[in-house]
Order: structure tokens, then C-alpha cells, then sequence
């Protein structure tokens, strides 16, 4: 996927640095366990916010210990097996496939044949998923075949596009209750920024390929970073509104320091140009 939803490491307390580095490895643990080894592939910073999300308020967090999916002499810190990690474990394959697909289309020969090499050693664990959470398979392929539409259009309108990817992410949340609403509020918010974010840092790439790009469309071919600023702004606002309106439990400060610090930062660098380089880091290595 694309890896924008991480936290600012320099301001993470060592027990917020400690529950992430768990909930992350126990989403890796989770997919393996579940859906194969090629599984664990797919994970990301976006994925372990989404489990995050998804995991019930609690007032502490008491980890498990699991084997290392890389390194299986190596025992580490996990967030213990619950309903909230298998389903955020299912959603991740389920999107991760369909982001494959899409892939499929989009690009040329060369670049389609790791996506093609993947989806098809992942298509057993893909149905597995899906049955799993088949109403978000529905919305992930809906609002994927939409946005192509879109996109075949060359469709000039950020709204639109971005709302389409907005509602795909939005449907990962629970729909009933004050905090399915919450939920759906915030990852309805946070899946324009992603959207918006990526165009912007597709946008000389897309130009040089002659492909379709949104902030193009909408401004032209060198893009209008202020505006776009402007509405990526509005979306982190709203995404922060939503945060504080939910309970999280202990996971609750961890929350904060992604969507407060970690995404204007990472918005930032995708202005700068420097995202390339730092969405390479791993939030857990003391030189990064």
C-alpha cells in the first residue's frame, strides 16, 4: 500500500514506542498464522494504524511474546490474538489484493509482472479474507472500479476522486454505534489525505508516464502546492475532530502522535520532496 500513516518517532514515550512495535508485529503474526507466508508481505504503517482503530478500549496493554516472523529464533513483544486484530489482519489482505489489481491495470509490462506474481501466489488467502469481511470487499472493488472510471474520464474534480477512495477506507470501519460513527467519520477523513498525498507525490512520476493524475487534472501540470495544502489540511483537521470524539483506551496517546505529528510531517516531506527517502525508515531503528 503506500506506507503515509506512521508516527513521529522522536516524540513517542517508550511505552506508546513499545505498544506500536506490538501491535505491528502481532499484525504480522496474525496475517502469517492466518493467511500464509507471503502474507506478512503486505504489512505496513497504515495496517497497524488500522488495527489501532479497530482494537476495543482498554486501560492497559499486556503483551504477548510470539516468534519472529523474519527471524524465527528471535522472540518478540505481541499484541495477544483478539477479534479487532483478525479483522484488521483480513481487511489489510482484502485491500492490499485489490491495490494489487489495480496495479495490474495501471502500469506498464515490466512493472505489472511483481504485482501479477504476487496476486497470484495471494489469491487463496485473498478469498480466505474476503469471506471474512465480504461487505468491505464489496466497497474496496466498488469504489475501486469507480475511481478507474474516474480516472478513464480524466476526471477533473479532487472531490470526487478523492471522496471515492475516502468512502473505500471508510467502509473498514464497524457502521453501527456511536463508535462505528466515530470510525467512520475519522477513516473517511484520513482516506482523502492518503489519496490527496499520493497524488501529490505521483505527480512529476505521472507526468513523465503520461498517466492520469488528479492534482494535475485539477491545476495543471506543475500542480498548486498551497492549495492542495489547504484541503489536506482540512482533512488532518477533521480526522483530529474525530479522534477526539472516540475512545481509545491506552492506545489513545499513540493515536494522537500519529495523526498530530507523523501526518503533517509525512505531508511535508511529500511538498519537499524528501518522502521518497523517508518512507524507507523503520520507525524502530535508533539511526532513523
Amino acid at each position: 500500500m503506500f506506507g503515509y500513516v506512521r508516527p513521529f518517532r522522536p516524540e513517542l514515550k517508550c511505552r506508546d514506542f513499545d505498544l506500536y512495535r506490538a501491535t505491528y508485529c502481532g499484525l504480522c503474526r496474525c496475517l502469517r498464522r492466518q493467511y500464509g507466508p507471503v502474507a506478512p508481505m503486505l504489512l505496513n504503517f497504515d495496517f497497524t494504524f488500522l488495527t489501532l482503530l479497530l482494537w476495543e478500549p482498554e486501560d492497559a496493554f499486556t503483551p504477548c511474546r510470539g516468534r519472529c516472523h523474519a527471524n524465527p529464533l528471535r522472540k518478540m513483544p505481541m499484541c495477544p490474538n483478539s477479534s479487532a486484530l483478525d479483522l484488521a489482519a483480513a481487511e489489510s489482505l482484502v485491500l492490499a489484493w485489490w491495490k494489487l489489481r489495480d496495479d495490474l491495470r495501471d502500469n506498464g509490462l515490466w512493472k505489472r509482472l511483481p504485482a501479477w506474481t504476487i496476486s497470484l501466489a495471494l489469491g487463496p488467502a485473498y478469498r480466505k479474507a474476503a469471506r471474512r469481511c465480504p461487505e468491505f470487499d464489496r466497497a474496496v472493488q466498488g469504489c475501486l472500479e469507480e475511481l478507474s472510471a474516474l480516472e478513464r474520464e480524466g476526471c477533473s474534480s479532487l472531490d470526487r476522486t478523492a471522496d471515492t477512495f475516502a468512502r473505500l477506507l471508510q467502509s473498514a470501519a464497524p457502521q453501527d454505534g456511536e463508535r462505528g460513527r466515530v470510525l467512520s467519520q475519522l477513516l473517511y477523513h484520513l482516506g482523502r489525505w492518503i489519496y490527496l498525498a499520493d497524488a501529490q507525490d505521483d505527480l512529476e512520476e505521472d507526468k513523465l508516464a503520461g498517466r492520469y493524475n488528479p492534482v494535475s487534472a485539477r491545476y495543471g501540470p506543475m500542480g498548486d502546492p498551497e492549495a492542495l495544502a489547504r484541503t489536506m489540511n482540512h482533512s488532518l483537521a477533521l480526522v483530529g475532530a474525530a479522534l477526539q470524539l472516540g475512545e481509545f483506551g491506552c492506545r489513545k496517546p499513540l493515536l494522537e502522535n500519529i495523526v498530530y505529528l507523523g501526518l503533517p510531517l509525512v505531508q511535508r516531506a511529500v511538498f519537499d520532496g524528501s518522502w521518497k527517502e523517508i518512507k524507507k525508515q523503520k520507525i524502530w531503528r535508533n539511526d532513523t
